[in-house]
């Protein structure tokens, strides 16, 4: 593993290699290795089992082991039994005054796994909440989540503590914005009580910190959860994280954070697909406002709100109040009507000509750039992800679009959308970089 290691970008391999698990027994001329899900081990056997195999065979080419995925895990977890006298031996210590609801601190119970929409742009980070949710403190630990504001980063974290408590119900489970951590600290401070505070937060079972961002700059707080971390990750208690950029690229952050931050896995949550956020549309209208919301509409609304899913969620609020006051049903021309305003703002935004402005500027190269036939990499890739953006934010055809950039022939267009498509799953800054120019051009 270790030349995955030093020959792979360090996200993925937290991602992918550093979850899989050896077994200690191995059959005869098989080297077992186990994946915590399906998602990785299809993604594993994808993507790395070649490698992997050809550094076996370089390292002994006369009997390198057969590779074999299995899911599983190496670590033997506690039976029920186990875990519940654990449990609640922790629970009798340090909860004998308080009744079982004390224990879900925080935790909006509303928040669960059976309401929040699956789809590719998450379906990792929901896979992993879910084998933390069943096994805390073995499955992923620390389970570090980013992406944009109102991607539903903050409902995955409440999910997961929902399904802990679910799962081992004497288990304490703490969630908290990292202001939140910050502000009863400084209370502590105020009051004398540090001592209370650091006893709080450590003796929980799992740890959820939203945003972790706000942390920075911070230095006596970023001190305080330094030593918390450690405290649980070494108790083997469940740590959750998230933040709006990868931990690395978070400004004003110690350096032996961001490590830590990296030790288990790192996963994001992207922008939703169309099918995803129609699928969004239909579960919100029926779950929030017992609606049921016409195909045609939830589509249109999918194709013309693509920031994120509180945004999505603002715009089918307009419609169903709108319906509400006037007494009207929703229909597509009705929604049309309901939602003109917010769609005549972004469509001011959202033009070929614009795209190409603030990816330019965002790259820091000229626009005229983006109509040159330079095919240097500082000026091909921001011109593919112009292209790329083009292609999913307006509705101009490939021709359109590849006669904007220059007079490019409608090929180059599909081929520059395709490699953005490959790279935001293998780049870590090409993802980000692409998020956030949709997050500027969708606002």
């Amino acid at each position: 593993m270790a030349r995955l290691e030093s020959e792979l970008p360090p996200q993925q391999f937290n991602t992918w290699i550093r979850p899989l698990q050896i077994p200690d027994t191995q059959p005869p001329g098989t080297l077992r290795l186990f994946a915590p899900n399906a998602f990785v081990l299809d993604w594993v056997k994808k993507h790395y089992l070649q490698n992997i195999e050809s550094y076996l065979l370089e390292y002994d080419n006369d009997s390198a082991p057969r590779v074999r995925l299995e899911i599983g895990t190496s670590r033997k977890p506690h039976t029920a039994t186990e875990t519940r006298h654990i449990s609640e031996a922790k629970y009798d210590k340090t909860n004998n005054n308080h009744d079982s609801e004390d224990l879900l601190i925080n935790i909006n119970r509303t928040f669960t796994f059976e309401n929040y929409v699956e789809g590719k742009s998450n379906q990792l980070a929901r896979a992993a909440g879910m084998q933390i949710g069943k096994s805390p403190g073995t499955a992923y630990n620390p389970l570090f989540i980013y992406g944009g504001t109102g991607l539903g980063k903050t409902h995955l974290l409440h999910a997961i503590g929902n399904l802990i408590a679910k799962q081992i119900p004497h288990y304490k489970v703490l969630y908290l914005h990292s202001e939140g951590f910050v502000t009863e600290m400084v209370k502590a401070l105020q009051h004398n009580t540090i001592d209370a505070f650091k006893q709080r937060m450590r003796s929980v079972n799992a740890l959820l910190i939203d945003d972790v961002q706000f942390f920075a700059g911070k230095e006596r707080s970023q001190e305080e959860f330094f030593h918390t971390f450690n405290a649980l990750f070494e108790s083997q208690q469940q740590i959750i994280l998230t933040s709006d950029r990868f931990p690395k690229e978070v400004d004003g952050l110690e350096d032996r954070l961001k490590s830590r931050f990296g030790w288990g896995l790192t996963v994001a949550i992207e922008p939703p697909d169309l099918e995803t956020r129609v699928a969004i549309l239909m579960n919100k209208a029926q779950k929030l406002f017992a609606v049921e919301l016409p195909s045609e509409v939830a589509f249109f609304m999918g194709q013309r709100v693509r920031s994120n899913i509180r945004e999505l969620e603002g715009a089918l609020r307009r419609v169903v109040a709108n319906a509400q006051f006037t007494g009207r049903p929703i229909t597509l021309d009705f929604a049309k009507e309901a939602l003109r305003d917010m769609i005549a703002a972004q469509d001011k935004v959202i033009t070929i000509e614009n795209i190409q402005k603030i990816v330019s500027d965002y790259y820091k190269i000229r626009s005229s750039d983006m109509l040159s036939k330079n095919r240097s990499r500082t000026i091909a890739r921001p011109r593919q992800i112009a292209m790329a953006l083009a292609k999913e934010l307006t509705n101009h055809s490939l021709p359109e679009i590849g006669n904007a950039f220059g007079g490019k022939d409608h090929t180059t267009v599909l081929y520059a959308t395709r490699k953005i498509n490959e790279l935001k799953e293998t780049d870590n800054r090409i993802s980000e970089d692409y998020r956030n120019l949709l997050r500027t051009l969708s606002h």
